[in-house]
């Protein structure tokens, strides 16, 4: 039985969703598709993730918006990598809490000419509220403009105040990169340069990795960076077909595994510890959330028969 066919028999609805649109390439629109995202809205994973909503539709605690993994930023984030169905007005609580604090006005250091700013969190927060269908116009507009504005030379986002550091972060590009896609897509392209100057993990000046994590496959991903992550932001940018992909490309189809899958080789988690459980890890045993976004990337790379 081939991985797509395992996958498809999951029983998690987000991962039969990610096959279907994702891989084989079925309408994100379609009929099918959309009893699979109420089966999702529906799904104990999701349920549990909403759990913590007060009676007004917010997190508990508004102040922690950005608490992981349990804040409502990072709830917005999970559910829109879930392929939870867009429109939901039952969200608009937690969409408010994460633009008030997103779109508050802040001093933004400026250093060596470079602003300064975290901007994986309005990247990131861009990227899910439209994925999900509830940022309107004129916020979608204020955080494209914010991230525009704040973005390097060398078309990428680093918080580094060191007045040495000149080169954007892998870390704080990725996100800014996806969420700008579908708004402003000549500077989502600038973006993807920040990545594939580099083959998307490795140094320029003497072809090392930039970090060791950088090739090992990980979910979920969260903030910080692998090789899949940048290979699913080259797919939504639109470059994944840039022959500067194609060593990234090389080492994900490396790590499959005698089953078809990809494994998560590294979890990340912090002393809150993630709500969810995602499957097992380990690099000798395939985990199905790998699996789904390896396949979509190959394909769309064209390396899938």
């Amino acid at each position: 039985m081939s991985a797509v066919d395992v996958l498809l028999r999951s029983e998690e609805p987000s991962i039969r969703w990610k096959v279907r649109t994702g891989v084989l390439g079925e309408p994100t629109d379609g009929k099918a598709a959309r009893r699979l995202r109420e089966e999702i809205r529906q799904s104990p994973r999701v349920r549990r993730l909403l759990a913590a909503r007060d009676a007004d539709g917010r997190i508990t605690n508004p102040k922690q918006v950005y608490a992981k993994w349990r804040g409502a930023h990072w709830v917005l984030a999970t559910l829109a990598d879930l392929g939870y169905p867009p429109g939901d007005e039952s969200l608009h609580p937690l969409r408010d809490q994460v633009l008030r604090r997103w779109l508050r006005d802040v001093e933004v250091p400026v250093v060596q000419g470079r602003y300064r700013r975290c901007a994986s969190q309005q990247g990131n927060a861009l990227r899910y509220l439209t994925a999900l269908g509830i940022l309107d116009d004129t916020d979608a507009r204020t955080l494209t403009e914010r991230l525009v504005k704040w973005q390097w030379p060398d078309g990428g986002w680093n918080c580094d105040r060191n007045p040495t550091a000149r080169t954007s972060s892998f870390m704080e590009t990725l996100l800014p990169m996806r969420g700008l896609a579908p708004h402003d897509a000549g500077a989502a392209r600038r973006a993807a340069e920040v990545f594939l100057a580099r083959g998307l993990a490795w140094r320029r000046t003497t072809g090392t990795l930039i970090h060791p994590d950088f090739a090992r496959l990980h979910h979920r991903l969260y903030w910080h960076y692998d090789v899949l992550g940048g290979l699913v932001g080259m797919v939504e940018v639109g470059t994944i077909g840039d022959p500067r992909c194609a060593g990234a490309l090389d080492l994900l189809e490396s790590k499959r595994l005698p089953d078809g899958g990809w494994p998560a080789e590294k979890v990340y988690a912090t002393k809150a510890g993630d709500p969810l459980d995602w499957g097992v890890t380990g690099a000798g045993r395939s985990n199905e959330w790998v699996t789904a976004d390896a396949l979509a990337v190959l394909g769309a790379a064209g390396r899938l028969s």
